[in-house]
């Protein structure tokens, strides 16, 4: 008897990702194709040219929809269109014939100069809005395309641009904002991060990328720019044979799919640091997923290669040389947010102030800029956490500059939740959100700071708290004590109402919980915005009540029952 066998079926071809070096440069969606047909960067002569004189019925919806964004440009979210519909209406119905405007400032470095023309632009333009946002940008709103050449002039009469502060393109450098001035630094990253802009932002070369690629630089022993959620970072150490230098990360990022960065165990001088960062973006560029906007992240990518691949490919194709090997570097022993007053190293000090959930307006700005310079200042930083930092304050200043700075709602000595509250921007402007998020944080805070005004049980050392009115994470949800993503929940009485989905217990690196960690969830935990004032101070008591002494909130929630974190 024959025995018959069946043919093995013939193994289904894996679809293309779109990596360039891989599949060819031929686009496989619609956002590719865009980017194909006209680098982003081209897109300003036609703003000046053709849009600012003939108005917003005149812009080509490709430009509108896809490259304004290259240079720091989105339509902003029309008013009055509740959270319920974000999800239903297409973007032409959801946005607003008005833009919001995002300044670049690498680094955070602003000049008092600087600071006081881009408060003139929001006086003048943008019906005194600005907001300072965690990648140490400042946002503008209701800004008109005719407009957009005079802003552009004014800002770039003092050095200031928007170029590629949004797109598919390398973002604004985080870097660490008592550069140069802090006694305890390791490595002054400013020399890497103005390299790095001059060679590489507005260069066609690096202008279609997969999709956004942010980079954070520190020499500050407190790792101050959240390098484990960003594409690259460069964070300084000390080799014991070759001196200051920095440790070389990748992969980090968060929205939906979050995921933290990972070392690559390699050393980086001050010198070689501009070329690592073309190497690390040039293997996104060339390598990275461009066929799903969903996985065309970095991240994805060094999941799937591993450290070990992502290294060799880094010193063997890009670089041509091999990095030293070095270890792991000590934890942070401070806070990094700068908060309130500490001394530079040339015997000034410098200022850590925070506005109420990253708000502000053009008249603060100038006013803050007129008060840096009747105590003597010229010079100051905004940081990842939506605050702004006030340098070179003599030592007999710092007092009456204190008090003035509070006179404009920026706060030197913030309480236990204002200090470390971050909101993104919202229903109020953002297309994609579902929830209000600036008005619903600063009003909890306050409110949740009154309560526990009287508290005599332990309270926690620091307590973060980041409201985000999407599941995309602009506000680092994952990343905090407190983390709220909105959504719309259903109450008792069945009505949709705005809310959040709750995470609890994240935390990057720093001096009370080590590692960094991501939040955790408890299933169906959800709590109604006008609810999250007594949620906080419930969960917050409970942690006072039950949490071992000297044991941190963030690991006090990993470990905690779900019946103590509800």
């Amino acid at each position: 008897m024959t025995q018959t066998t069946t043919p093995a079926r013939p193994q289904r071809a894996a679809k293309p990702n779109g990596q360039w070096k891989i599949d060819g440069t031929t686009p496989l969606n619609a956002n590719e194709e865009m980017k194909a047909a006209d680098n982003g960067l081209n897109v300003r002569a036609r703003i000046e040219e053709i849009y600012a004189v003939q108005g917003f019925d005149s812009i080509d919806p490709e430009d509108l929809h896809g490259r304004f964004r290259w240079w720091g440009l989105y339509t902003q979210r029309a008013q009055g269109i509740p959270g319920g519909k974000t999800a239903t209406l297409s973007p032409e119905e959801l946005e607003d014939r008005y833009f919001m405007l995002r300044v670049r400032i690498d680094g955070g470095a602003l000049t008092t100069q600087q600071l006081r023309v881009i408060g003139g632009i929001s006086t003048d333009f943008a019906r005194d809005t600005a907001d300072f946002t965690d990648r140490q940008n400042i946002q503008l709103h209701w800004v008109d395309v005719v407009d957009v050449p005079e802003i552009w002039r004014r800002l770039e009469s003092v050095g200031l641009h928007t170029t590629e502060a949004c797109g598919d393109v390398p973002r604004v450098i985080l870097g660490s904002p008592v550069a140069g001035i802090a006694a305890e630094e390791i490595i002054d990253p400013s020399p890497v991060i103005a390299e790095i802009s001059r060679r590489y932002i507005g260069n066609p070369e690096f202008a279609n990328l997969p999709r956004k690629f942010k980079t954070a630089i520190s020499g500050h022993p407190s790792q101050d720019v959240v390098h484990e959620i960003n594409d690259i970072a460069l964070i300084g150490i000390e080799h014991p044979q070759l001196g200051p230098g920095y440790d070389l990360w990748v992969g980090g990022g968060l929205s939906s799919n979050p995921r933290l960065g990972e070392r690559l165990g390699a050393f980086v001088t001050q010198e070689q640091a501009p070329d690592v960062w073309e190497g690390v973006t040039s293997i996104f560029r060339d390598y990275g997923y461009r066929r799903l906007r969903n996985r065309a992240r970095l991240k994805f990518l060094l999941a799937d290669w591993g450290t070990e691949k992502f290294r060799k490919v880094l010193e063997e194709e890009y670089l041509g040389y091999a990095l030293p090997d070095i270890g792991p570097g000590p934890q942070p022993a401070t806070a990094g947010d700068h908060s309130g007053v500490h001394p530079q190293k040339d015997g000034k000090f410098f200022i850590g102030l925070t506005a109420e959930a990253g708000r502000s307006s053009g008249t603060t700005l100038t006013a803050l800029a007129d008060l840096l310079e009747a105590h003597g200042s010229t010079r100051l930083r905004t940081t990842p956490h939506q605050k702004v930092i006030a340098l070179d304050i003599a030592e007999e200043q710092v007092k009456d500059f204190v008090g003035g700075a509070r006179t404009l709602g920026l706060e030197a000595y913030p309480g236990l939740l204002r200090r470390s509250a971050i909101a993104c921007t919202g229903i109020e402007y953002c297309k994609l959100a579902i929830v209000d998020t600036k008005n619903t944080t600063i009003d909890a805070v306050r409110e949740i700071e009154s309560r526990l005004a009287d508290h005599n049980g332990k309270l926690p050392k620091a307590l973060s708290l980041h409201v985000n009115g999407c599941p995309n994470s602009c506000a680092r949800v994952q990343t905090a004590d407190l983390g709220f993503k909105g959504q719309l929940i259903t109450n008792d009485a069945g009505e949709q109402v705005s809310g959040f989905q709750v995470h609890l217990g994240g935390t990057l690196a720093g001096f009370e919980n080590g590692e960094a960690t991501l939040g955790r969830t408890v299933r169906g935990l959800k709590v109604a915005a006008h609810e999250l004032p007594d949620y906080v101070e419930r969960v917050v008591k409970n942690y006072s009540a039950l949490a071992e002494d000297g044991e941190s909130f963030a690991a006090w929630a990993h470990r905690a029952a779900e019946e103590d974190l509800s």
